[in-house]
């Protein structure tokens, strides 16, 4: 795994750590509810986050972006499906969604560099 998906993995899970350890009803029923909504349903796991892929892109999240590009690896999205999410967002998003585009197509290298073993 890459030093930069590693550090984005442990960042996020020690800071989940500490706000479901708070123990706010709000928070977890919304964490539950974000854990639910990306399950094997009606539309399959893969479709699902390459949606919120595409969401966190004309959104601006790049942690959001990280973490379901993390997760369309998991699911065996291909680099040429990835790059037509980018292509949709940027449509969508407008050109405003250039440097989170960059970003992203830096983290998927970093994603399957871990996955080559380089």
């Amino acid at each position: 795994m890459s030093d930069k998906v590693k550090e984005f993995n442990e960042y996020r899970a020690a800071m989940n750590e500490k706000i479901l350890g708070a123990d706010n009803k709000v928070l977890k029923r919304f964490f539950n509810l974000d854990t639910n909504a990306y399950a094997e349903g009606a539309l399959p796991v893969k479709t699902k986050e390459l949606l919120g892929l595409v969401a966190s892109m004309v959104l601006r999240c790049d942690d959001c972006i990280a973490y379901h590009l993390g997760k369309c690896h998991e699911a065996g999205v291909t680099k040429a499906e990835v790059f037509e999410v980018y292509a949709i967002a940027n449509l969508v998003g407008g050109s405003i969604c250039i440097p989170h585009t960059r970003r992203a197509v830096e983290y998927w290298e970093a994603l399957e560099e871990g996955k080559t073993g380089n």
